[in-house]
């Protein structure tokens, strides 16, 4: 299967391991040429039409990005492509470039797949979930290939990969989204990413597609390990040029609604997505007829709270999570006090 990659990705003095290893602002590599361009243009003329049945987002909601995870489904390239990533061949190279040993594929494509971006969408800096919903394994590499055959930097939809959340300059690396060019990225507690928003040409029409893949490993070294938790966000702040004296235009009005909606939208996720932990949790029977018989038991729990406190405390993402949810958490208090 690894003829379908191009050659030139598999010649040793590509120097794609030294270039992961010493990539910034965390460890990564671009590849151009990633696939046999021929196998690429097949994936991009198989690529599926935008649907709305494919567009709900976490709230529930028909948005402006179409998922398709079952790439299988897709036809013959996408069916060899699903066959390129599960292959033992390919988890090993892809093992070498990075220097993460015994990957593992994801057959359900949790959060991967096909990626159809409209005109307009962007992507929230952020830090994706770290472990495996179903199977528990530690996520520990993105693959991100692009399928555009045309795209300018000006339109916005660049990848960016950041130093930390909010930064800039050189603390941010810029990837334009042009066909065949590939991005393989460490996932980590700080491997901040997204994109900012989509804005096209007046009469183009198309948009930003790509292929994601994400693969596990069963252990992860004890200092890189933090708590299971959810992709955490960080919502975009107000534009610079929004300053005491400023004239709003047109534009920038819109930008302030769309800024303020998806802040009380996101608040909104976040503080029911509370309520259904709380309510997990109160729904647990607590009943308990001999305490002694559950000693051993809860002092366990008690080292696993320790533990999980000591690795919030080496997370960065976790501690920008918890001063994000703040407010949902603050809302929370103050309604049950009322």
């Amino acid at each position: 299967m690894l003829s379908t990659l191009d050659t030139a990705v598999l010649d040793p003095a590509a120097g794609l391991q030294r270039q992961f290893a010493a990539a910034q602002p965390f460890r990564h590599v671009v590849i151009d040429r990633f696939l046999d361009p021929a196998f690429c243009q097949e994936l991009m003329d198989a690529f599926p039409p935008f649907a709305e049945h494919a567009a709900h987002n976490e709230y529930g909601e028909v948005g402006g990005k179409a998922v398709v995870p079952n790439i299988a489904s897709l036809g013959p390239a996408y069916q060899r492509f699903d066959n390129l990533m599960k292959d033992p061949q390919f988890l090993e190279f892809a093992g070498r470039i990075t220097g993460i040993p015994d990957l593992l594929y994801d057959p359900e494509y949790i959060g991967g797949g096909t990626h159809d971006n409209q005109d307009g969408q962007e992507l929230d800096v952020h830090v994706d979930f770290n472990y495996h919903p179903t199977t528990e394994l530690h996520r520990r590499l993105n693959l991100i290939l692009f399928l555009n055959p045309e795209w300018e930097e000006s339109w916005g939809g660049n990848l960016e990969l950041l130093k930390e959340p909010f930064a800039t300059g050189d603390d941010v690396k810029t990837v334009v989204p042009l066909a065949n060019r590939a991005v393989i990225f460490e996932t980590s507690e700080v491997s901040w990413h997204g994109f900012r928003r989509i804005a096209l040409p007046k009469g183009k029409r198309i948009s930003r597609r790509s292929l994601a893949v994400y693969f596990y490993t069963k252990q992860r070294p004890p200092q890189e390990t933090a708590p299971s938790h959810a992709t955490i966000y960080y919502q975009r702040p107000l534009p610079d040029r929004i300053q005491p004296g400023y004239t709003l235009l047109p534009e920038d009005v819109l930008e302030l609604r769309i800024l303020l909606t998806r802040r009380d939208t996101y608040m909104k996720f976040l503080y029911e997505r509370e309520q259904d932990f709380s309510q997990q949790l109160a729904g647990r029977d607590w009943r308990i007829g001999d305490l002694q018989a559950r000693e051993e038991d809860l002092l366990k729990e008690i080292a696993a709270g320790k533990e999980y406190l000591q690795a919030i405390h080496r997370s960065p993402s976790l501690r920008l999570g918890k001063a994000l949810t703040w407010p949902a958490r603050k809302l929370r208090s103050m309604t049950k006090g009322g």
